[in-house]
């Protein structure tokens, strides 16, 4: 048991530190949202790269918080932007439904409000489940600028994808 313990210590010991959220830094793209870290040794992505890339999120953000889904967007262009990919190939669409849809309209509490104006910005197409919108009694005139509705969240997966866009799970 002794000589177990021991040689637990020398394996704890002689490993590196894992990063922590010290590690994390505003990204250069998109520098109020989205942090990222640096990663050494990451396989290189080829320059060349489009990324055509949809999100689903049904999660709303938290009381008081940015939807940290929604903010996973600007970390995905600030991460690519880093390693080399222009901006202008990477297309990102956000197909929101459920508890998530009111972070979609304007609204004095809306803490995600900016972070959706500067995904908008930056070229995001940004999608609400229209029967998510007809079940929260949310109509076009409450959304925020720039939002579009589309018939179902099922609708515009299936229209994204044809138009060439992967599912990026959460």
């Amino acid at each position: 048991m002794k000589r177990f313990i021991c040689a637990l210590v020398a394996i704890t010991l002689s490993s590196p530190a894992l990063a922590g959220p010290e590690q994390f830094h505003p990204g250069t793209a998109i520098p109020d949202f989205g942090q990222i870290a640096s990663i050494e040794g990451a396989i290189e992505i080829p320059a060349d790269t489009v990324f055509k890339v949809s999100f689903d999120v049904a999660k709303a953000a938290e009381p008081g918080a940015v939807n940290r889904s929604f903010d996973s967007l600007a970390r995905f262009i600030n991460m690519h932007v880093e390693a080399g990919i222009a901006a202008e190939q990477i297309q990102l669409a956000l197909v929101v439904h459920g508890g998530a849809s009111a972070d979609l309209t304007v609204r004095e509490d809306n803490t995600s409000a900016a972070l959706i104006a500067t995904l908008i910005e930056h070229g995001v197409t940004i999608q609400l489940c229209g029967q998510s919108a007809a079940y929260y009694d949310i109509t076009t005139d409450d959304l925020l600028p720039g939002v579009e509705m589309a018939l179902s969240a099922m609708t515009a997966h299936a229209l994204l994808q044809q138009n060439g866009y992967t599912l990026n799970p959460f």
